[in-house]
């Protein structure tokens, strides 16, 4: 039996490289501020906006977040930024009703999952995943994660399971293997996808408006946003050795117990 020792080792070397990650990404946040990133990329938005959404229409909206709520890999982050962009330059583009569309182009994906994963059932659901996953960059681990997170949190996994990604667009098969009440699941995946949607949207209209702008205000608080980020890695830190703490305190009462 592995002692508590070299359990725990392993935590600790994962936990110190994901804080040494956090750091890494810190500083090359403040790297790209002052190096104009948010410029960069609002360009990048506009060029998608122009080349791709605008010539798709609003219907190119609700076909791309519905393929964003299936299982393919479709980021929703080249959807609804370049369509906010749109919105506040285009005359014949609103912003909500870009949200409204891509809300309901994801409620359209999900209910898609909801009602296959209901039809197949679990065990031709993995059979598949294993099978075919890799096309979709999607493996039976990466799709557990998932039903786990929905079985442990139940119903409200789903309005919150839109707002992480991983687990957005696969958290709809759990409740469709699990009949979750129709309704419902409906409801929780409008107002999760709804918020996730207007935050990538309004995203798209305010970098779209003044990117020079933001850019050099970014520049003057930039401190600020390290700060913020560090404090980010040092609530890591304590929630990691918290839950190790917890972990350890568990483990020992059952070993004591047995």
């Amino acid at each position: 039996m592995p002692t508590f020792s070299s359990v725990a080792r392993p935590n600790t070397v994962l936990s110190i490289a994901a804080v040494l990650l956090l750091v890494a990404l810190t500083w090359f946040l403040a790297w790209a501020i002052r190096h104009d990133a948010v410029v960069a990329l609002a360009e990048v938005n506009r060029w998608i906006a122009d080349a791709v959404v605008q010539r798709l229409g609003y219907a190119g909206v609700f076909l791309l977040m519905a393929v964003e709520s299936s299982v393919v890999p479709l980021p929703s982050e080249l959807v609804m930024p370049p369509a906010g962009d749109l919105a506040q330059r285009l005359p014949d583009w609103n912003l909500s009703g870009v949200i409204a569309v891509g809300t309901l182009g994801s409620l359209a994906g999900a209910l898609a999952n909801y009602w296959l994963a209901m039809a197949i059932g679990r065990p031709l659901l993995l059979l598949l995943i294993g099978r075919y996953g890799r096309f979709l960059h999607l493996s039976v681990k990466t799709y557990e994660r998932a039903e786990a997170f929905f079985q442990r949190h139940g119903a409200i996994s789903i309005f919150v399971g839109r707002l992480l990604p991983g687990v957005r667009h696969l958290v709809s098969i759990p409740a469709g293997l699990s009949r979750m009440n129709l309704i419902v699941f409906s409801g929780l995946t409008v107002a999760g996808a709804g918020l996730w949607n207007a935050i990538l949207a309004y995203l798209g209209y305010w970098f779209g408006r003044e990117p020079q702008q933001l850019s050099e205000a970014m520049k003057r608080y930039v401190h600020w946003v390290v700060a913020g980020a560090l404090l980010l890695v040092a609530l890591y830190v304590a929630w990691t050795w918290i839950r190790a703490r917890r972990s350890a305190a568990g483990d020992g009462k059952a070993g004591g117990a047995g």
